[in-house]
Formats: C-alpha cells, structure tokens, sequence
C-alpha cells in the first residue's frame, strides 16, 4: 500500500509536468486541445502541486508511524 501511495504522487507529478509543457507549446500535437493553451498551465501546476502534497504526506506518514528502531 505505501509503495501505491508514491507511484500515485509520482505519477500526479510526472502528469502534471507532461500537461504545463504541452500548454507552453514545448511537447505534443499542434492539434490537441491543451496546446498553447494557457488554462492548463494553471491545471498543470495545480496537479503537480497536489503530487507534492501525496509525497510529502507520504513521507510523513512513514515518520511518524513507523519510526527508527535502530537508536538501541
């Protein structure tokens, strides 16, 4: 479960990234919607943003729930 919990942030990021650089005109077909279209930079950001906030939930989550049982 913890190792779908940082796919699903990763790929919100990795998502998020494709969708910012096809509404800069960097990436994809002239003939799709979010080209050069400046509505999915914002969408694009929005997605990653929410990537960042799996992962760092994640990571937390780990912290505090599993924490370091070396320090004997």
């Amino acid at each position: 479960m913890k190792i779908l919990i940082e796919i699903f942030g990763i790929v919100l990021v990795l998502a998020g990234l494709v969708f910012t650089a096809q509404s800069e005109s960097y990436v994809g077909p002239q003939s799709s919607f979010m080209y050069s279209n400046p509505s999915w930079t914002m969408n694009g950001l929005m997605i990653i943003l929410a990537g960042i906030i799996v992962l760092i939930l994640d990571i937390i989550i780990r912290i505090v729930y599993h924490p370091n049982t070396n320090n004997k």
